[in-house]
């Protein structure tokens, strides 16, 4: 690990260290997919505060990967954290039998987004911990999150870094297997499905795009460039607090 990975890895146990002080609370309760992003920010929490104040919550529809719930489970394995699969279809499919439910593949995804998140809160208040988040920054600032979904959570480690950030932190991590660092990024939502496919930009577009719009005061370069910052203008809603007259 070169002195720059090591320096990043240390200001994020810092982090979450100086969080699981400040509230007293019994841990980190983490949402686990089987993807790169949960499975750094799990190998964070666990450096943390160490793998027996760690939970993870593999929260597979039927919809999921089978390998994408294999993987989750050895990540936790690896990392010799507590770990539990729960189904989120029974939920889903009460959801299914209220009046005016349309089964529209992006409502339907929004929905397993937001029922994982009560899941990973229930636990969390059950046992006294707090719910660690796994989203990235280039997600974030694109708008490719449920709001009050996957990006709901007490502590976001990795919000500062770059998709393509995460990839080179996660390559030193010696816990995470070559199949999640290789895998195709997919939140998993319906059958076959891609994030790059479905944003229409690869990550390394979306982030050397990101990084240009901020050093040029967010004025757009080139036809890319203009695709980005059109998301982050029309998701602005979801990084900022829900307007009120307080």
């Amino acid at each position: 690990m070169d002195e720059e990975a090591g320096c990043a890895l240390g200001r994020i146990e810092q982090l979450l260290r100086y969080v699981y002080w400040k509230s007293g609370s019994r841990g980190y309760v983490i949402g686990v997919s089987g993807g790169i992003d949960s499975a750094v920010a799990a190998t964070m929490c666990c450096r943390a505060v160490g793998p027996e104040r760690v939970l993870g919550l593999i929260m597979p529809s039927g919809v999921s990967e089978p390998s994408d719930i294999s993987d989750a489970g050895e990540v936790c394995q690896r990392l010799s954290m507590d770990f539990r699969t729960i189904s989120i279809e029974p939920v889903l499919s009460a959801y299914r039998s209220v009046p005016g439910f349309q089964d529209d593949r992006t409502l339907l995804g929004n929905l397993m987004a937001r029922t994982r998140m009560a899941i990973l809160y229930y636990h969390a208040n059950r046992l006294g911990m707090l719910v660690c988040g796994t989203s990235n920054r280039t997600e974030y600032m694109i708008g490719y999150c449920t709001k009050w979904g996957d990006n709901a959570a007490d502590v976001q480690p990795i919000l500062h870094l770059y998709k393509t950030e995460v990839y080179e932190l996660a390559a030193t991590m010696e816990n995470i297997p070559e199949r999640v660092l290789r895998k195709v990024p997919s939140a998993g939502l319906w059958k076959g499905q891609s994030d790059e496919a479905e944003i229409g930009l690869s990550y390394p577009e979306i982030d050397a795009a990101l990084k240009s719009l901020e050093q040029n005061g967010w004025i757009s370069q080139n036809p890319v460039e203009d695709r980005v910052l059109s998301m982050v203008r029309a998701s602005e809603h979801k990084r900022r607090p829900a307007p009120s007259l307080l």
